[in-house]
Parts: C-alpha cells; structure tokens; sequence
C-alpha cells in the first residue's frame, strides 16, 4: 500500500484541506467500524502513541490510538490554520506540521515566491522529509492552493520546484482554484499567470478548479432548495457541508459547500487507490495514461452525481451517446473500480479527461493580464521585490500562450480522418 501526503498552502489550500481531513475521517469511520489502523487509513494517516515523547511512535497494526493527518500545512497568515487548531481536527495536526507567519503576502506572487519561500525553504524542506519518513512507500504529493492570492499562488508554486528537487520520483499532483473575472484581487490575473508558468515546469498534473463553476453549482443548490419543492431539503449530514452543523454556519462560511466539493474531487480521486476494488487503479497510472505530452497536463473533472452532495432533486444532464475523440488518441481509456462509495452515496463517477476545453479559461486569464500589463498598473509592488524582474512577466506570459498554442494546434487535428494502422499478429 502506497502513501500520499498532502501539502496545504495559503488561506484557500487549508480551508479546503480542513474539509478534506473531516470527509476523509467520516469516509474511513464508516467503512472501518471496528476501528483498526489498515492499510487504507495509512494512505493518508499515522497511527501514533502519544505516549512517546517526540514525534510519537507509529503503531503499524492493531487498533487506533491517535490518528496524525499526512500533511504539511503551510500559510504566511495565522488565522485559517489556528482556526483549523481550535477547531474538532485539532488532534489530527501537531505543531510540527505547521508553517506560519503573521505579515500574509499581501496578494502578491513575488512576495510568497522569492520572499517567503527563500526564507521558509529550509524549514519546508525538513517538514517535508519528515512526513516522507513515515512513509513506507511515498508515492505522491497533493498540493492544495489558490492562483488568485500571494501565498498560495507564490509559495504553493515554490513548493513544486523543491518537491522536484527534492522528491524527483515521486508524483506532484496539484489541485489549483483559479479566481473568477469578478475576482476582488486586483493583481490575481499577474499571481495567476506567473503561477502558471511553474506549473507548466514542475508540476505532474494539475487538477483546474475554476471558482465560479464552483459558486454556480452551490448557487443552483441553493436555489433548488429555497424553491420550496418536494424533495429540496438538504440532509444535516450532507456532503455538501462538512460537519452535521453545517447548516447553522452557512451563512458564516459561505465557501464551505464549494470547498467540499473540490475535498470530495480529491477523495473519489485516491479511492482506488485506497479502497479494495475489481479494477484498481495508483494514482501514477493517471499520468502514465492521460498526459500524453508534459506541458499538457491540465486534467478536467467531472463528479457526477453532483445533486447527490445535497440529496436535492436537481435534473440530472444526459450523457452524450458518442464522444468525439483526438484523431492522435482514440483509445484513451483508463477505468478504475472501487467497492467502497463516498459517504452519503450509493455510487458516484469521477471522470477526468484531458481535452483542450481548458484553453478558453487559459485565454481568458491571459486577456485580464495583458489589459493590466499593458497599463504597467501595478507592477512596482512586484519589481520592489528581491530577484524579480520585468522580465519574469514576459516569461510567464509567454510560457502561457506557448501553452494555448500547443492547444490550439491539437484543435486544428479534430475531424481529421483516422488510418487505421495495422494491428501486429501473434503467431500461433
């Protein structure tokens, strides 16, 4: 059984890290009942005797003592992580999992990339090979974090440069919000494409969130649910809610529902490799099968039934009966089947795909830049900083639109005819 841990960085990270780590808890409690340290919970979780003083010793078998969250929790503000602390997944972080500071980045990529993360790296880099120490076999980091912001885009991307360095073998999969065009940061199109270009160098795969898709699902809840129909009542244990309270704190933390399904994205996505299943599936195979080239590894999800998180009657979109596929992959199939469903559900679909149906949102981002680039507005609060250049600007924008290039030349092979190329034989 392999191992992940899970790097949480910036305000949005951890906010969708704390769902996480509560869904993946009740997912694991209501599959393992007699509440014994297996190998599925060692996927994400340490099985520790706080009785040792120090680090704790891991138990490997037997019953649950004390459940510690593979995790490094990194932002450059105290408020979401000691919320985290005073909250109930208090027990599941210790202080050597934590990485804080009080001053933030101030929306600012410079400020989270060449400040904090020359100041932090070594300290990161000791929080990261701890947790890879108790790993038996490590097979994969998720990065959690914001495009939009300073820290998380700033100092979420330097993660992946040192993992890289770092942890060369092992995959680094990144989960990464991209803001909306009403963003309220105004620099989040300069964070967001100078993020970019990281991504596009260091990252394995990276799973797109774009935030108003996310507002939008929630909203159509909301709507259905206010409509007063039969059947429109969201159940106090539902998924779309982290915790049976829930409902009395909507209204506080209104992200709550978007932030569980981007948590729920990440645990149908490590259920495989978790769970017993007939068809079972690592997480390495996802970039062995999907990412055909290395720049082209934006993979889009899908979760359906979506209506499901909130058990409201939402009308269901029909599949389409055929799929167009890219003349150059016509058998891009990769299946997994695992036994065990998320909580709440009697069965749900991921599908992730790579397609070039992301291009328009790169394009999009890189339009907002251009229109704040071409002002220069902005930009001295970036060229204030140590090590950065008007130069990094260029380079990131044009890492981007080589990357929408690339896109648009796969868009121009659709409709081309297919050769059916000879099958090889095999003697008998």
């Amino acid at each position: 059984m392999t191992q992940s841990v899970v790097v949480q960085v910036g305000q949005c990270g951890n906010q969708i890290g704390c769902c996480f780590w509560d869904l993946a808890l009740r997912e694991h409690a209501a599959v393992n009942q007699k509440g014994i340290y297996d190998e599925a919970i060692s996927s994400f979780f340490r099985n520790v005797d706080t009785r040792v003083v120090g680090d704790g010793g891991s138990i490997s078998k037997g019953k649950i003592c004390s459940l510690k969250a593979r995790a490094v929790l990194i932002d450059m503000e105290e408020g979401v992580v000691n919320e985290i602390l005073q909250g109930p997944l208090r027990d599941v972080f210790d202080n050597k999992q934590l990485i804080t500071d009080i001053s933030g980045s101030g929306n600012n990529w410079a400020v989270g990339h060449k400040v904090f993360g020359s100041l932090y790296q070594e300290q990161i880099l000791e929080k990261l090979r701890k947790s890879a120490e108790h790993c038996d076999c490590l097979q994969c980091f998720f990065i959690i974090h914001s495009m939009g912001g300073g820290t998380g885009s700033g100092l979420g991307t330097f993660l992946l440069k040192v993992l890289e360095d770092e942890f060369p073998e092992v995959y680094r999969f990144v989960t990464s919000v991209y803001p909306s065009g009403e963003d309220d940061v105004i620099t989040s199109p300069y964070n967001s494409i100078l993020a970019m270009k990281e991504l596009n160098e260091h990252a394995d795969c990276v799973l797109p969130i774009d935030n108003q898709s996310l507002f939008d699902i929630i909203s159509k809840i909301d709507l259905m649910v206010n409509s007063g129909k039969l059947g429109t009542t969201v159940k106090p244990k539902s998924l779309v809610t982290s915790s049976a309270e829930a409902l009395k704190k909507q209204h506080q933390k209104p992200f709550d529902g978007m932030n569980n399904i981007v948590a729920n994205l990440l645990l149908n996505l490590t259920s495989s490799a978790r769970f017993e299943g007939s068809l079972n599936m690592d997480l390495n195979e996802i970039s062995m099968n999907l990412v055909p080239f290395p720049q082209l590894h934006y993979l889009v999800s899908s979760l359906t039934p979506l209506y499901t998180l909130a058990d409201v009657n939402i009308p269901t979109r029909r599949l389409k009966p055929s799929l167009q596929f890219i003349s150059w992959n016509q058998e891009g199939w990769k299946t997994s089947l695992c036994s065990v469903p998320p909580v709440g559900h009697s069965h749900s679909l991921l599908a992730l795909a790579n397609n070039t149906c992301v291009k328009p949102t790169f394009m999009e981002l890189r339009e907002r830049f251009m229109r704040l680039y071409k002002k220069k507005a902005h930009l001295h609060h970036y060229l204030q900083i140590e090590g950065m250049e008007e130069s990094c600007f260029a380079e990131a924008v044009s890492s981007v639109s080589g990357l929408i290039e690339e896109y648009k030349q796969l868009d121009a092979t659709l409709g081309t005819p297919v050769e059916d190329l000879p099958r090889l034989s095999v003697a008998v």
